[in-house]
């Protein structure tokens, strides 16, 4: 049975495939290249993905990809589809679901909305709900570094805290759009943001994400 991991995997790398490389990307600085690159190292070179979030490796992490964005496109994205090698954490269905849903969704749209003619992806009920259970259990990673306090609300009015503070800033869309605001793409978001003026102008522009 499919997970949504896999899925998403696949979408993305259909996504990337019909883009081509050298295309742009939501992901400051990066091409669809590069950021192919990205995703066959993080889950292939566990010694040198540590400098995702490891400062000191993170030469070691740019020198690598960087040696992984030279090789030829095709060979990228089939890397990326076949998946992780067996010895690899990511191997492991639980994990890969834990891992790569909410992260590949976000890469694919870093695909689809940097292109010029983008139509907006209907999300199904039953992913967004599996987007949102990530997001609950991310928003404080990824909204530590947030300046205000940053609340996220579905349109049913179920939230979560990404931030405690003042002022307060709610964010209110989809579980699909709040991934995306969460991941540090907040102009590409389609949310609501309610505070006071300055608070919001400082939600949109703060670092979030890893």
């Amino acid at each position: 049975m499919s997970t949504h991991a896999q899925r998403e995997r696949l979408l993305l790398a259909d996504l990337l495939e019909s883009a081509g490389p050298g295309a742009p990307t939501l992901c400051e600085g990066w091409t669809t290249q590069e950021l192919a690159a990205h995703l066959v190292v993080r889950e292939r070179r566990a010694d040198a993905a540590g400098g995702l979030v490891i400062k000191p490796l993170a030469a070691r992490l740019a020198r690598v990809q960087a040696e992984f964005a030279a090789k030829p496109y095709e060979e990228l994205l089939q890397l990326f589809r076949t998946g992780p090698p067996r010895m690899s954490p990511f191997a492991l269905k639980q994990v890969d679901e834990a891992a790569n849903s909410l992260e590949f969704y976000v890469h694919g749209e870093d695909v689809r909305r940097a292109q010029p003619d983008w139509a907006p992806r209907e999300v199904d009920p039953v992913f967004a709900n599996a987007l949102w259970s990530r997001i609950e259990r991310a928003a404080r990673v990824f909204g530590r570094r947030s300046p205000v306090g940053l609340v996220l609300r579905r349109p049913d009015g179920r939230t979560a805290v990404a931030h405690r503070g003042t002022p307060v800033v709610t964010v209110t869309g989809e579980p699909a759009e709040l991934a995306l605001f969460l991941y540090g793409r907040q102009g590409a978001a389609r949310v609501e943001l309610d505070g006071d003026k300055e608070a919001v102008e400082a939600a949109r522009s703060a670092p979030l994400g890893i």
